[in-house]
């Protein structure tokens, strides 16, 4: 094999590993983004499936809904009129909607 065969060979070979890294990377980001969405809305999608459950099995699911949506807007509310600054940015935190964090 000559030099020049081998020297392919090795961009090939190279090239396919960081094909493979990129491939992984997204992969990577995708899933950060999906645990940072179910953080944020994790609370309003358990509600609403299990509205949709409960309607599936016959139950009267409308004001399930509406319930789980008002629940929703108001603690989103809440949380968007708390007043966050250094002093006081981990109060309250931790039991959002979905959950997550919790320094110790």
């Amino acid at each position: 094999m000559s030099f020049a065969q081998k020297r392919f060979a090795f961009r090939r070979r190279a090239q396919r590993g960081q094909g493979m890294t990129e491939y992984i990377i997204i992969v990577a980001l995708i899933a950060i983004a999906a645990i940072g969405v179910y953080a944020a809305f994790g609370g309003v999608v358990r509600g609403q499936t299990a509205v949709v459950a409960s309607e599936l099995a016959g139950g009267a699911g409308t004001a399930g809904a509406r319930a789980t949506a008002t629940a929703g807007a108001t603690a989103a509310a809440t949380r968007a009129a708390t007043n966050k600054n250094l002093s006081n940015y981990e109060d309250g935190n931790a039991g959002g909607a979905g959950g997550g964090g919790g320094g110790q």
